[in-house]
């Protein structure tokens, strides 16, 4: 008899994670219930007698958030939860505190991230966003727009935090001949020069001394607004502050007010504090803020991607196999 599986969340998000291919790879190692198992589920549902022998769960975003008591009673043979998505934040801890593990995608989501935000650093410095605007002016020139702007040539780059998606956009940037500095509380020095990158020993410091800086820090408590005006006001003429990590690390008066101080200055957010801004924001109407709704992360047929990852560690897992992407506590401490 195989054991049984569950997806949890809804039919739309998880035919959009799993495809197709996958959805058949794991009916043939798992005896799957026919139910979507959406977080509205849970809420609307009071027997769930059904759940009792499940032992993985298949997911993704909008995963239901239950606590230790719920689980215990409702699937007190829980293995493992293959989450195809990336942080794990917002509802693993009490999977965790019952001994189940959590495996989750940010390895893949971390991939389509990486390759956006190492494209922005490199329109970044060219001064892509600063003359945006400006190329419908009359007064426009292309060498008037050139002046400011380094290029990427022996130009300094700055990475805050680097953690699997900082260490891909470090990566990406090798291509380029780059002076890439770091600020990372975590990074060793042996792992700093493992990358060739220059750590640094703060985010003042960073901003003052890089053309552009991107944020990866890990979203949590002690990393609520530690990106404030001493970082801003740093900031070059010309420079560039670029996220697509979280909003939550800035202060977003501060960044604000700088960007108003010097208006050649720009900020590329693919992330705000809340999200989106709040109706009235100055973000919405500034010409040097650009704003994206978090697209950075994986899209359309990148979502994909994240299933496969799952797929092969549920794989992996039942084999007995090593794994590549199971969460533990220490990684909750700096996981974004």
């Amino acid at each position: 008899m195989k054991p049984k599986g569950i997806y949890m969340g809804t039919h739309e998000a998880i035919c959009n994670a799993f495809s197709d291919e996958i959805q058949k790879k794991i009916s043939e190692k798992l005896d799957i219930l026919p139910t979507f198992y959406s977080a509205d589920f849970f809420k609307e549902q009071s027997d769930l007698s059904e759940l009792k022998d499940v032992e993985y769960i298949f997911s993704t975003w909008g995963i239901a958030k239950l606590d230790e008591a719920t689980l215990e009673r409702i699937m007190p043979k829980l293995k493992a939860v293959f989450y195809a998505a990336g942080t794990v934040q917002q509802f693993a801890r009490p999977f965790m505190n019952r001994g189940v593990k959590i495996f989750s995608a940010w390895g893949a989501n971390a991939v389509p991230v990486a390759e956006v935000t190492a494209s922005e650093i490199l329109l970044a410095n060219k001064g892509f966003f600063q003359t945006l605007h400006r190329g419908g002016s009359s007064t426009w020139t292309e060498h008037d727009c050139a002046k400011p702007h380094p290029g990427n040539y022996n130009t300094n780059v700055g990475i805050i935090g680097a953690g699997m998606i900082g260490t891909l956009v470090i990566k990406a940037l090798k291509n380029y001949k780059l002076n890439i500095k770091v600020f990372d509380p975590f990074m060793s020095d042996e792992r700093a020069n493992e990358l060739g990158v220059k750590k640094v020993s703060s985010l003042p410091q960073l901003f003052s001394e890089c053309h552009v800086i991107s944020n990866h820090l890990a979203n949590n408590d002690k990393t609520v607004g530690i990106i404030d005006k001493s970082c801003f006001d740093r900031m070059d003429n010309s420079a560039v502050f670029i996220n697509t990590g979280r909003g939550r690390q800035v202060v977003e008066g501060d960044m604000i007010a700088a960007l108003k101080d010097v208006s050649t200055r720009c900020a590329v957010l693919d992330v705000t504090y809340p999200e989106p801004p709040e109706e009235g924001s100055e973000l919405y109407t500034m010409p040097n803020v650009f704003l994206t709704p978090h697209m950075a992360g994986s899209i359309g047929n990148e979502v994909q991607r994240m299933g496969e990852y799952m797929y092969d560690e549920f794989t992996a897992f039942i084999d007995g196999q090593p794994t590549k992407y199971m969460v533990t506590e220490k990684m909750l401490e700096t996981m974004a």
